[in-house]
């Protein structure tokens, strides 16, 4: 235990860790007992004080876009500026106190050696402290406090994710002591996407498929499925149903690390919404930046992009809504779509010639990968542009114009042009 402590103390005086660690439960435990006691020795000291909580900032001026070097995958970090929680300014004392009733409550369940959901630990909270917690959003929010405080993962401090995800297709998966999946048999439902991120992790993963689908919605990815799509389109299907939870895209980044050769294609809704849930599969979000690496993928978008419009009857396209309008301008000015070009002094002297073709093929290679973001980024800049200018949105389903057998068509169009960014 003392050794674990004292690799905590390391952990705590080096203020430049902007990631959170997959860690054991004993050393959660050890940075969770460091907290207190250096809580108690302020607390203790001849000058007494309540000492605040130093926790990296989690807002888009503390957030940066990745441009990986040998790598087209690249996702959202936070930098080092901080914010605290302090129980004598009054805007954050409950946010104060909800940090260490959340802790508290991790220390139990590592203790006891289980897991929990966040919908779990809502209720337990409800519960024990409800002058304290009185919504799921202020749970969810204390325990990206908590990650920040002690740059831990989530699934390190006990919390395994809600899946709602599924996935179908040319995929067979084997979990340890269990027998293989085929997803091409499960029917339009597909196989649920388990929560516990560890046995996602061990997974034994094969397929024959060419490409990965990232669908939107629920609704056409059982049409998809139902179709047998992957058939016709040797492919994966995966959808979080909406909004992208932490399984689906952990699921979908081993996908991307053990077949790093498939193409994914993303297919959503043409409106600000399903930009933002399209960036979040491809770049991370900036409320979970500190662990966004581990779940980003070089996403491509297929559709639906503003090219397809000649394909849409003026009766399927809808107004924006006021909540579409709020995405665009938040996504207008996040760090993702930034169109960063690299200066040339910032990329190091270099002079062509076959003697130095091995040193200069890295940085070579840095500058057509940063170029390609660039590219990328202003390419869904202009998208979003488009969509606010024109003040409509329209839906997967509008391609049901042509009938129900279209999507099929579409999509297999786009993958034969190469028509996606």
């Amino acid at each position: 235990m003392e050794d674990l402590r004292e690799s905590s103390m390391r952990f705590f005086s080096d203020q430049n860790l902007c990631y959170a660690d997959i860690v054991s439960p004993s050393e959660v435990r050890a940075r969770i007992e460091v907290t207190v006691l250096n809580f108690l020795r302020i607390l203790t000291a001849p000058a007494p004080a309540i000492s605040d909580l130093s926790l990296i900032s989690r807002d888009s001026s503390n957030s940066r876009v990745s441009e990986g070097l040998l790598t087209q995958v690249s996702w959202i970090f936070l930098s080092h500026s901080f914010c605290t929680r302090s129980l004598m300014r009054a805007n954050t004392a409950k946010a104060f106190i909800r940090v260490w009733k959340v802790m508290e409550m991790c220390f139990r369940i590592l203790v006891q050696e289980k897991r929990v959901t966040q919908r779990e630990l809502f209720y337990k909270l409800l519960c024990d402290s409800p002058d304290y917690f009185t919504s799921q959003l202020q749970v969810n929010r204390t325990i990206q406090d908590v990650v920040a405080l002690l740059r831990c993962s989530r699934f390190s401090l006990g919390i395994m994710a809600s899946s709602r995800g599924l996935v179908a297709g040319r995929l067979l998966l084997q979990e340890p002591n269990q027998e293989v999946v085929d997803c091409s048999a499960c029917g339009s439902s597909g196989h649920p996407i388990s929560g516990d991120l560890s046995l996602l992790e061990k997974l034994v993963l094969k397929t024959d498929a060419r490409y990965i689908i990232v669908v939107e919605k629920h609704a056409i990815f059982q049409r998809l499925a139902e179709d047998c799509i992957f058939n016709q389109i040797p492919s994966i299907l995966i959808t979080a149903r909406g909004y992208p939870d932490i399984a689906t895209r952990f699921l979908l980044h081993r996908l991307s690390r053990a077949f790093p050769h498939l193409p994914i294609l993303a297919l959503v809704d043409w409106n600000p919404a399903g930009l933002a849930i399209l960036c979040t599969f491809k770049y991370g979000s900036i409320g979970m930046g500190l662990e966004a690496y581990r779940y980003a993928c070089n996403v491509k978008w297929m559709g639906l992009r503003g090219d397809d419009l000649q394909l849409i009857s003026e009766q399927s396209m809808v107004p924006l809504k006021q909540r579409d309008l709020q995405i665009a301008k938040s996504l207008m000015s996040s760090e993702i779509l930034q169109v960063n070009y690299p200066a040339p002094h910032n990329l190091g002297p270099f002079h062509f010639s076959l003697t130095t073709s091995k040193k200069v093929e890295p940085i070579f290679w840095k500058i057509v990968n940063i170029v390609q973001t660039g590219i990328w980024q202003e390419t869904y800049r202009e998208e979003l542009a488009v969509m606010v200018e024109r003040g409509q949105r329209v839906e997967i389903e509008a391609l049901y114009f042509h009938g129900y057998d279209y999507l099929g068509k579409y999509i297999a169009k786009k993958i034969v042009q190469a028509n996606y960014i």
